[in-house]
């Protein structure tokens, strides 16, 4: 494996073991952040051991809606919401894939 390849992966572990305590959405964002403004994050290790929802869960974070594995609402301990479709991060409950829907 190259040295690219395993600080890639070291990169996605250190984001799965601080997502697992992440009591908010800003908190998911902030360790999410992928330079797209403060209301959207991006996770590329989706096809790594763990996932962002099992994380989460293991934060205290419920499921809200789902459509499936990569696409799905979770809201967290303080009430704050996040979507994830495929990889991306949006504030707020997002279903439907509206931008225009208000963030809740």
């Amino acid at each position: 494996m190259s040295d690219t390849h395993n600080t890639f992966w070291a990169a996605i572990e250190e984001q799965i073991r601080e997502l697992r305590s992440a009591q908010t959405a800003d908190d998911v964002l902030r360790i999410l952040d992928n330079g797209q403004g403060p209301d959207r994050g991006f996770f590329g290790g989706s096809g790594g051991d763990e996932s962002v929802a099992d994380a989460l869960y293991a934060a205290g974070w419920e499921l809200a809606w789902a459509e499936s594995s990569i696409y799905y609402t979770m809201r967290a301990p303080d009430g704050s919401m996040i979507t994830y479709i495929e990889g991306d991060i949006q504030r707020g409950d997002r279903h439907g894939n509206n931008p225009a829907q208000p963030a809740n």
